[in-house]
């Protein structure tokens, strides 16, 4: 892409085995680019073989980054990866490269793109019985519990998503 604008950053996003890692590659060695992980998955360790990381022949291609980064028993949050991942693209702007971020994590490109709310302090308390209640009721339920305490919030959320549910009533009752 000799004389052409080079972009600030290519997100490569699909389903899994749709072969966004192959292309994310042939991106790269074409752009010049880095590959960055936007899978919650590959950031661990421990889960080369069952995530389908790239192997070494492709890591010898093109730069690669946030893959097998932290240790599985360590859980990574969106907030977590979003930051490194602002790093890895700004490391790979400075060496004059493109970042590519690669990965089936929809959450991961929604936080880089559109930000991430500021979420108060929970305390631990509440955080517990958020899970307690999730175990013993289901997130259905939880939704419900969800919607007397925070009408607003509950409506924006599935009642399956108990995740979701989850984290928002630990924030509503904390």
């Amino acid at each position: 892409m000799t004389g052409a604008a080079q972009p600030g950053a290519v997100l490569v996003a699909g389903p899994t085995a749709s072969g966004k890692s192959a292309l994310a590659l042939a991106l790269a060695e074409r752009l010049r680019g880095t590959v960055i992980n936007a899978d919650s998955m590959q950031i661990y360790r421990e889960l080369r073989v069952l995530t389908a990381r790239p192997g070494d022949a492709d890591l010898a291609r093109a730069p690669h980054a946030l893959y097998g980064v932290r240790p599985a028993a360590e859980a990574g949050t969106v907030a977590w990866w979003r930051g490194a991942a602002l790093a890895e693209m700004e490391r790979a702007r400075a060496a004059g490269r493109v970042p590519i971020l690669c990965g089936g994590t929809g959450l991961y490109f929604r936080s880089l793109v559109e930000g991430l709310s500021e979420i108060p302090p929970v305390p631990e308390a509440a955080r517990a019985e958020a899970r307690r209640l999730l175990a013993a009721e289901g997130a259905a339920a939880l939704h419900a519990r969800l919607a007397v305490l925070d009408p607003e919030t509950a409506a924006g959320l599935r009642p399956g998503d108990s995740q979701r549910v989850a984290r928002a009533y630990e924030v509503a009752a904390g």
